[in-house]
């Protein structure tokens, strides 16, 4: 009996979904640095959910609640609030980060606000979600990810991403 009620609640837990892949992307998932909070992992965990970079809402992890960019005194002066309006872009802190992106996940931020300034929101809104949904089975994929979290799939152009200029 006892076995049985171990198996039953194994299966339970295993059943809930760890991940939200189901998302349809909105420019206030987008940070001031560039990325799509929506395709984060934080975001898309359904246990210690982060609600993403420029949300109020609690709780947030360590390193979004002391992000730089997000607390930079310089991008609250901007009008767009994104980072290509700061006097100072691009900060040696977004290069880090841009660096950090493009090397391990094939996603820059630089050319993510380069598409945002030339071609507007909604155009990388549309860009975001034909990169970011799986081929395959239709779901959201991670940008930390090169495999979908629902079929599987290996999304072998994560590293061949970034924006080019038509």
């Amino acid at each position: 009996m006892l076995i049985v009620q171990d198996i039953t609640a194994m299966r339970k837990s295993s059943d809930k979904k760890k991940y939200n892949t189901a998302i349809v992307f909105v420019k206030e998932m987008i940070a001031p640095c560039g990325m799509n909070c929506g395709s984060c992992l934080g975001y898309m965990r359904t246990e210690n959910h982060c609600p993403g970079c420029r949300s109020d809402a609690d709780p947030k992890p360590s390193y979004c609640r002391d992000c730089i960019v997000i607390n930079c005194e310089l991008l609250k002066e901007t009008e767009s609030k994104f980072c290509y309006d700061c006097p100072k872009y691009p900060c040696r802190r977004l290069k880090n980060l841009d660096k950090r992106y493009s090397t391990r996940y094939g996603t820059s931020f630089f050319d993510n606000l380069a598409m945002i300034r030339e071609q507007g929101m909604d155009r990388f809104l549309a860009f975001e979600t034909e990169r970011r949904t799986c081929p395959q089975c239709g779901s959201t994929l991670c940008v930390h990810h090169k495999v979908c979290f629902e079929c599987g799939f290996t999304n072998l152009i994560q590293s061949d991403n970034r924006y080019k200029q038509n």
